[in-house]
């Protein structure tokens, strides 16, 4: 570090003078999902393209990409959603050549955190995968000998200091300790004008910058994470969820449809408990909801959270998320990705109310060392809510790699936040997941008796929620466990994970799932939320979206489309139900115009659009 940094407006030039007091070697950190400097990053891939005799290590996690498509049908949808929501972002060189299979002998790019399942079938990136808990993640990119940090920032007034804003996560948990070695390294900033000015710890001065990049390209667009559907299935899983969190208690939640379902139930909770009571009653088999909350919220929530959710800010308008820590604040977290809606949220947040929101390191969010005393007294009831692919009848979680070893994500924080629950004082891990799917055109469970990898141990089981109801695990035998996860299994795989358990010895020959336990069947769900939606809740965006209303409709139609083709069979039979559609009407016109289908040039348009029409029908 330097009293002032060189400043530069152009990305070419800040990484000349990284090459130049570094030379040869350079081992680059970017920081998770948004905060990377995606210029300076691709002016030094550049570089050491060009010149072989440069060395790049790159490490960071959670490559954020443009969407991609396999298939004509779906560029129809992704061409010009990209066009319109990604149109100025700078893509990254050095994600473009991994997947080309053209990155350089010179060039290595490891990552802790994949984005979920893009990049399966890019060997090299799973090769350099490194497998880390979210907060020891610093500690190993400090083991390779980082020597540049290139994070994005936001700048207020006159540029004398500087917010991390969005990656406030690893940053400050390593910088000590770069300053502690005394070897050369330099720490770089993108000024990026959309990003928020976060407060608190985030914000350095420029004092402890190198290099800052502050040009007419760095009012370049920032990326924009759309929100997903939420499903009616999804919607039940929020409810039981939400039904598990006390008053003046502690939330962490996790980004994705089933961390938004849990937001709008916690929300229906607050506006309107009696309407939630029912609606629980009515999806419990049993009828009985003893010792659920489901009263609103006097006190309010705090949040202790690793990412910084958009639905924390749904959670604060509503008055939920309102406790204070002892700090003042009512939410800290490490990283934020999210839409433009959160960012223009905190860049519009009147200035009193900004130290409501602190940006901590990761260590402080996922960890309880240091100051934990503090901690505790804040953390109380804490609920640590995150999503899974899989979960075994014995309890172990499966949520970012399949049996093989290829990397689907990552494990991020979930097994700190887990380790955590057990630590605090009357906290829980709540594990949610839809009871099935649906991949290769049929239906599978997502409860299995047993998966050869997992992300959670079976000693840190503790609470997992479907659709179904709840299982609570902790210290339970394996026996209770087995019946407690059976009970909220789809019962179309009930007889298969009991035989399991059988065969295994971990349940006694002759015992029956209980009768009331046997309806567990989506129709059943749909019926139990029927009056929720006629109500106008369950909605597909809770929380607004950036698809158009074509794009919502195309959505789950596209998606009923792939998992038709999934066999010739299927697919043959959509055909020929798709030929005997009815004329589209008005609405039906608009999604069809949308794809560029409503007037077919040929014969393959033709029954592009007869197939979309019958999935427009047909998809929910």
């Amino acid at each position: 570090m330097n009293g002032r940094p060189d400043r530069h407006q152009q990305a070419e030039d800040v990484a000349d003078r990284i090459i130049d007091r570094l030379g040869g070697k350079i081992v680059l950190a970017l920081p998770l999902g948004l905060g990377k400097a995606n210029l300076v990053a691709n002016a030094l891939f550049e570089r050491a393209v060009a010149d072989s005799a440069i060395e790049l290590s790159i490490f960071t996690g959670l490559t954020l990409e443009r969407p991609s498509w396999s298939s004509d049908m779906e560029r129809r949808l992704i061409a010009p959603l990209n066009e319109r929501l990604f149109s100025g972002y700078p893509d990254l060189a050095y994600a473009k050549a991994l997947r080309e299979g053209t990155l350089p002998e010179n060039i290595r790019v490891s990552e802790f955190f994949f984005v979920a399942g893009r990049w399966l079938t890019v060997e090299e990136a799973q090769q350099n995968y490194i497998s880390a808990n979210y907060a020891h993640a610093g500690r190993y990119i400090l083991d390779r000998g980082i020597n540049v940090i290139a994070q994005l920032v936001a700048k207020r007034g006159d540029g004398m200091e500087y917010s991390l804003s969005c990656n406030t996560d690893i940053t400050l948990d390593i910088l000590p300790a770069l300053k502690a070695r005394r070897k050369p390294f330099l720490l770089v900033g993108e000024v990026n004008s959309h990003l928020p000015f976060m407060p608190g710890e985030a914000v350095l001065p420029a004092s402890e910058f190198d290099l800052i990049l502050d040009g007419p390209d760095c009012k370049r667009a920032l990326f924009i994470v759309p929100k997903q559907p939420v499903s009616t299935i999804d919607h039940a899983v929020g409810i039981h969820a939400a039904s598990l969190v006390k008053d003046g208690g502690t939330l962490q939640v996790g980004i994705g449809s089933l961390g938004d379902a849990f937001v709008a139930a916690l929300i229906l909770r607050h506006r309107e408990p009696e309407r939630f009571a029912e609606t629980l009653q009515r999806l419990f088999p049993s009828n009985r909801i003893e010792g659920r909350e489901t009263s609103g919220f006097e006190t309010g929530l705090y949040a202790a959270s690793e990412m910084f959710v958009d639905g924390f800010v749904n959670l604060y308008q509503e008055g939920i998320l309102k406790r204070r820590a002892s700090d003042g604040a009512i939410l800290h977290a490490g990283f934020f990705v999210g839409g433009e809606a959160l960012r223009r949220f905190l860049r519009e947040l009147p200035e009193e109310q900004r130290p409501l929101f602190q940006m901590r390191g990761i260590s402080f969010v996922n960890e309880l060392y240091g100051d934990q005393a503090a901690k505790r007294a804040d953390r109380v009831e804490a609920r640590f809510v995150n999503s899974a692919m899989m979960v075994t009848l014995l309890g172990a979680t499966v949520s970012d790699a399949l049996s093989d070893g290829r990397v689907v994500s990552g494990v991020g924080g979930q097994y700190d936040l887990a380790a955590q629950a057990f630590a605090l004082e009357g906290a829980r891990s709540i594990i949610t997941l839809n009871a099935a799917r649906r991949a290769h055109g049929r239906r599978q469970s997502r409860l299995v008796w047993s998966y050869g990898h997992a992300t959670l141990p079976r000693h840190l089981r503790d609470i997992v929620v479907t659709e179904y109801g709840v299982a609570d695990l902790r210290g339970k035998s394996d026996r209770d466990c087995v019946i407690a996860m059976l009970n909220i299994a789809d019962s179309a795989f009930q007889d298969e994970l009991l035989d399991a358990a059988k065969s295994a010895g971990k349940i006694e020959k002759d015992y029956a799932i209980p009768a009331v336990f046997r309806r567990n069947t989506p129709e059943r769900i749909a019926e139990a939320l029927a009056r929720l939606r006629e109500a106008g809740w369950c909605a597909r965006f809770p929380f607004g979206t950036e698809f158009t209303p074509e794009e919502q409709r195309l959505i789950p139609a596209l998606e009923h489309l792939r998992h038709t083709s999934a066999s010739r069979r299927s697919l043959l039979a959509a055909i020929f139900s798709a030929l005997r559609e009815r004329q589209p009407d008005a609405q039906e016109r608009n999604a069809l115009e949308r794809m560029q289908l409503a007037a077919p040039l040929d014969l393959r348009e033709r029954i592009y659009a007869k197939l979309l029409l019958w999935a427009l029908r047909h998809g929910g």
